[in-house]
């Protein structure tokens, strides 16, 4: 099991860092913003080449619309902004204007899910998954520490078309290093175990490894898998550890609907039916608070994936 230290900053600065980094041998791409670059770290860039950062105001679908201009003469241009304005505000700018020409505009997505907790539902983008992974030639990336956020800015780049990065308000954990790899579709293993399979992102994998540490106390072994990659997402690597543990959990910090575990949840139903369940936010809004307050009141904490897997496993020992 890969060992955890308490990150030094939230996966939205460390994404914009690179960002930063990158214009230095990248001297092409441009950077817009609405406004909020102080919170979403973009000024980093604005600072450095001024000449190719754009601050269009508290006007999301103004924001994406001169990018996709921009972007439509040939440049990469990165849009950050918080996820629930950028896919709520602006969806159709992204579908018609971005994903249908197939576009090369990378989103720094911010305050994913209840990550933002103290902000409030306003700034929760609980949703953003289910408007995104909907829109044709879309990626989703979703890195849960320091280095992964780093290493999937220079995925998002490298990868043709329209990518939205799922990034987070607070800082966690740090699990990964410089020997981790990261890739277009992919998944890492976290830890292996033998019982139940555990498909988790972002600040979700943290809750999951907690809730590993508690289950070995019960001698049930779980396998945690690190989905990085939402769409498209790692159905090769899933397929071997479910075919192994033979049960399926999988966590998001997302509504229960239309998130990753619905994709996931189709593709077991028609390939590899196994005991399944997903856990996320069931039909409803979160409020703002502290981060494991409001976790554990949703039932997105490590308590509540212990008690899931419990049961399922119930069901695994009936089949």
């Amino acid at each position: 099991m890969k060992s955890l230290t308490k990150a030094s900053m939230p996966t939205r600065r460390s994404f914009a860092e690179r960002m930063k980094e990158y214009g230095k041998t990248d001297h092409d791409f441009t950077v817009f913003d609405s406004d909020i670059s102080h919170s979403t770290y973009s000024y980093l860039f604005g600072e450095a080449f001024p000449d190719r950062y754009f601050n269009m105001g508290i006007a999301e679908m103004g924001t994406l619309s001169a990018a996709a201009g921009m972007a439509a003469d040939g440049r990469t241009v990165v849009v950050c902004g918080y996820g629930v304005f950028l896919t709520m505000r602006a969806v159709e700018v992204i579908r018609s204007f971005i994903c249908y020409p197939h576009l090369n505009i990378k989103f720094l997505s911010s305050h994913a899910g209840l990550s933002a907790a103290i902000d409030g539902v306003t700034h929760q983008a609980t949703e953003d998954i289910a408007f995104m992974s909907s829109l044709p030639n879309m990626t989703i990336f979703a890195p849960c520490d320091t280095l992964s956020a780093s290493r999937i800015f220079d995925l998002a780049m490298e990868t043709s078309g329209p990518v939205f990065t799922r990034l987070m308000r607070e800082p966690f954990f740090d699990i990964y290093d410089e020997t981790d790899y990261f890739k277009y579709g992919g998944s890492n293993l976290i830890v292996q175990g033998k019982d139940i399979t555990i498909a988790a992102y972002g600040d979700m994998v943290f809750q999951a490894l907690e809730a590993k540490e508690i289950l070995e106390k019960r001698n049930i072994s779980a396998e945690i898998i690190d989905f990085y990659s939402i769409k498209p997402f790692d159905w090769l690597g899933l397929k071997s550890s479910i075919e192994k543990t033979g049960a399926l959990l999988v966590v998001e910090n997302h509504q229960k609907r239309n998130g990753l575990a619905y994709d996931i949840g189709i593709r077991i139903l028609k390939e590899h039916p196994i005991p399944f369940d997903h856990i996320g936010l069931d039909d409803c809004f979160g409020e703002s608070g502290e981060y494991h307050s409001v976790i554990e009141k949703y039932e997105l904490s490590s308590r509540n994936i212990v008690d899931k897997v419990v049961k399922l496993l119930s069901l695994k020992d009936k089949n």
